[in-house]
């Protein structure tokens, strides 16, 4: 069965630091970018990062830039999303995606995507 699963979310204080995997089973995920989504309540999913099959090239949203790190290791066929000084509104499920190909200009749309997680909780409160 190909899957891809996430994990390491839980609750953590506002300034706190999460780290994400994307693991994925039944496939490689040698030749797939790799997006990290979340979605609040209420609101619509948004695309919070991106990395190439290679992992040379990465993309974020201005939300999250300079405290979001993606990363891959193709070896352990796992994709990570370190998570630092963590806001309230950061809270949301964060899910990952996978998709065959070059990461793009349009790395932000979910329709791009083949396979998908179940989401992982991630909640930012004192």
């Amino acid at each position: 069965q190909l899957q891809l699963v996430e994990s390491g979310g839980g609750l953590v204080q506002p300034g706190g630091s999460l780290r994400l995997s994307c693991a994925a089973s039944g496939f490689t995920l040698d030749y797939y970018a790799i997006g990290w989504f979340r979605q609040a309540p209420g609101k619509e999913r948004e695309g919070v990062s991106c990395i190439s099959s290679s992992g040379g090239s990465t993309n974020y949203a201005d939300s999250v830039k300079g405290r979001f790190t993606i990363s891959r290791d193709n070896a352990k066929n796992t994709v990570y999303l370190q998570m630092n000084s963590l806001k309230p509104e950061d809270t949301a499920v964060y899910y990952c995606a996978a998709y065959w190909g070059a990461l793009g200009p349009n790395w932000r749309t979910g329709s791009l995507y083949d396979y998908w997680g179940q989401g992982t909780q991630v909640t930012v409160s004192s």
